[in-house]
């Protein structure tokens, strides 16, 4: 295994995970985006990002992009199924300011977030939203996570649509049962809080209230994930965001032994 790619495994092992080797794989990311966000979801493009075609944005010039790649599709940018933009502290620090500033007070996290990350649009192929998939993207982060060190990972994550009424059981069961600690706690801007604490605890199925939420949100729950204080909508996005935070260990402990375990089979 290579420093910043990990292969897939079984029926799906044509699937590649890396980061971006070039400008043409990082312009079919920006691609895939437009397609999934704006084609798909209803999102509000720029006029430039209608002539191109693209999602784009000033912090894909300082961010990793991480890929995944079907080369039975072709080469280079024709490969691209899926993508994460990743954005590690001393880069964010250096460009001076995250993507999450915009939607939240992420100071908390600055003073004692440790060696983070931000994630961000994430996003993959209509053809290729299976659970291997996933795996597969999961595991090329959780490589760059054990790779740089990285404590604790946090971004926007979206539920589809901006009507918290409509969302009242996915917002309040987040608020009531992940809650992130205090002491990091990121919290909606003050312009833009919308309250999450909709529904009474009691009134919640959780069982029932998890399974409602959107895949990407409930893989960051299972890995131990929390939010923040707040809701935010995004016009432009058509959805309303929520800011998640992981602690790493789980997702480096669940790497190190599938990756120990490879080697063990590879009798190196």
């Amino acid at each position: 295994m290579s420093s910043d790619e990990t292969e897939g495994q079984g029926a799906e092992s044509r699937l590649e995970v890396r980061l971006a080797a070039n400008e043409e794989e990082i312009v079919a990311a920006q691609a895939l985006r437009y397609r999934v966000f704006y084609d798909e979801m209803g999102a509000k493009p720029t006029s430039d990002m209608a002539a191109r075609q693209s999602d784009f944005d000033d912090f894909d010039s300082i961010c990793d992009h991480l890929l995944v790649l079907d080369h039975d599709r072709g080469q280079g940018g024709k490969a691209v199924v899926g993508t994460y933009r990743l954005i590690r502290r001393s880069v964010g620090e250096a460009h001076g300011r995250f993507y999450t500033a915009g939607e939240y007070d992420i100071s908390k996290i600055l003073d004692k977030g440790g060696n983070f990350m931000e994630l961000g649009r994430s996003c993959v192929d209509k053809d290729y939203r299976t659970g291997t998939t996933m795996q597969i993207m999961w595991a090329g982060i959780a490589h760059y996570v054990w790779q740089h060190g990285i404590d604790l990972m946090f971004g926007c994550a979206s539920l589809p649509g901006t009507d918290p009424a409509a969302l009242a059981t996915q917002l309040s069961y987040l608020h009531h049962f992940h809650l992130a600690p205090e002491e990091i706690r990121p919290r909606a801007l003050d312009d833009l809080y919308v309250d999450m604490n909709l529904t009474p605890q009691d009134e919640l199925n959780p069982r029932r209230s998890l399974a409602s939420l959107p895949p990407l949100v409930k893989g960051y729950l299972r890995l131990g994930g929390f939010v923040g204080d707040g809701a935010v909508i995004d016009h432009q996005f058509n959805t309303t965001d929520v800011c998640v935070m992981v602690k790493t260990e789980l997702v480096t402990a669940k790497y190190v032994k599938h990756y120990d375990r490879s080697r063990d089979a590879q009798g190196s």
